[in-house]
C-alpha cells in the first residue's frame, strides 16, 4: 500500500499513467481508508496482517487474487471525470478475462447501496462492479490527492479460507483455471494500453522506493499492523509489474 501511495504522490508531480499489478506474499486484510482499525483486529486473527489502503471503499482479504493500481497525473483527460476511469478499467478488464479466459462476465449495471455497507467489500454492490453469474469477483475504489488519482481494484479469483462466503472466478467456472496463468501476464498490457498508446515497464524510480520506504517507517511507527518487509521486498517478492503509459 505504501507503493501505491509513493505512485499517487508522482502522479501528483506530473509522472506518466501507471499501472502497477501484483500479489501478496501472505494473506492479508486491506481496510479502506476511512475504516475502522478496531473492527478489523476483532474481526480476523493476530496472524492475519492488517494494512490501510490510500483508496476508500470496504475491507478485502487479499489472497487467492490479484490486486492492481492506477495513477493519472494531473493533467490527465480522464480526470475531468474521474468515474468514467472505472468504466475504461472495468470494460477492458471484461474484454480481457472473455477473450483470454473464455469466460463471460459483466458490468453489473445496477445496485442496492446499503447505508454505511457491510464490512467486507465484496459483500457491498457498486453499479460499476464486475460480475460473473450473478456475482462480483472485482471492484475499485479511488482517491484522489493534489489533483492526482489513484484507482485500486481487487481481482477475487478463488474463495479463501478468512472470507468463505465470497467465492472467486475458479469458484464461478472451474474451467478458467488453466487459463489464469496467461491471462495473469496478459491483462497488465490490456489495462495500461487503455491509458496511452506508448507503454513502457519497468521498476519503481529511486524516489519512489525512498518514499515507499518513509511510509511504511511511519505506520509502524504509529502501532499499525503491517506486513513485515521492506516496500523494495514486497516489490521483487511479489511479482510486482510498472507499466507506465504516454498519457492520452
Amino acid at each position: 500500500m505504501a507503493v501505491d501511495a509513493a505512485l499517487l504522490t508522482s502522479a501528483s508531480e506530473g509522472a506518466p499513467p501507471t499501472v502497477r499489478w501484483y500479489r501478496w506474499l501472505r494473506p492479508t486484510v486491506s481496510l479502506g481508508y476511512f475504516q475502522s482499525a478496531a473492527t478489523a483486529t476483532t474481526a480476523w486473527p493476530a496472524e492475519l496482517d492488517v494494512v490501510r489502503r490510500p483508496t476508500g471503499g470496504g475491507a478485502i482479504v487479499h489472497h487467492h487474487e490479484w490486486t492492481y493500481s492506477c495513477t493519472l497525473p494531473q493533467l490527465a483527460p480522464l480526470l475531468r471525470h474521474p468515474y468514467e476511469l472505472y468504466d475504461l478499467i472495468h470494460q477492458a478488464l471484461c474484454a480481457a478475462f472473455e477473450q483470454l479466459c473464455g469466460v463471460t462476465v459483466h458490468i453489473r449495471g445496477a445496485a442496492h447501496a446499503d447505508a454505511p455497507g457491510p464490512f467486507l467489500c465484496f459483500l457491498r454492490e457498486d453499479a460499476r462492479d464486475v460480475c460473473c453469474r450473478g456475482r462480483k469477483f472485482i471492484g475499485s475504489a479511488q482517491r484522489r490527492r493534489r489533483g492526482s488519482l489513484l484507482q485500486h481494484g481487487s481481482i477475487l479469483l478463488k474463495a479463501s479460507p478468512w472470507a468463505p462466503e465470497l467465492p472467486g472466478l475458479v469458484d464461478l467456472v472451474p474451467e478458467v483455471e488453466p487459463r489464469l496463468a496467461v491471462a495473469g501476464e496478459e491483462i497488465p498490457r490490456w489495462l495500461a494500453g487503455t491509458l496511452g498508446d506508448l507503454v513502457t515497464f519497468g521498476e519503481l524510480t529511486p524516489a519512489e522506493q525512498k518514499l515507499a520506504a518513509q511510509l511504511v517507517q511511519e505506520q509502524r511507527g504509529a502501532g499499525g499492523r503491517v506486513v513485515d518487509r521492506s516496500p523494495l521486498e514486497i516489490v521483487s517478492q511479489a511479482n510486482s509489474t510498472e507499466a507506465r503509459s504516454a498519457p492520452r
